[in-house]
């Protein structure tokens, strides 16, 4: 069962390479509705991800179709970031957004 989420993912990159996001590509709209990390270094986006069937083939031995090899396709401009990270389903985006290097712990609530 496919949940809201199940295509959505995560990339974390250089501030420095934020001029390079094309914010029709990502579900933040602007560098001023993006979120950094505490010391201002890191920030991420989200975007829904299409899954593309690159391959399909017969195997030549056995006759029988082999299954066809998918791969995630992320948007353009997120995929030519020289600093991202992998890319991260929302459960691991959330735990990796809840420690010291995004949370202020000397930010009063």
């Amino acid at each position: 069962m496919a949940t809201l989420y199940s295509n959505r993912r995560y990339v974390i990159f250089n501030v420095s390479e934020l001029q390079s996001v094309d914010f029709n590509q990502v579900h933040e709209t602007s560098v001023d509705t993006i979120r950094k990390s505490v010391d201002e270094s890191k920030t991420f986006v989200k975007f829904d991800t299409k899954i593309v069937d690159v391959a399909q083939y017969t195997d030549e031995a056995s006759h029988s179709t082999v299954e066809p090899i998918f791969e995630i396709q992320t948007p353009s401009s997120i995929a030519t970031l020289t600093t991202k990270s992998q890319l991260y389903t929302r459960e691991e985006i959330l735990s990796i957004l809840s420690t010291s290097d995004w949370v202020d712990s000397n930010t009063e609530i």
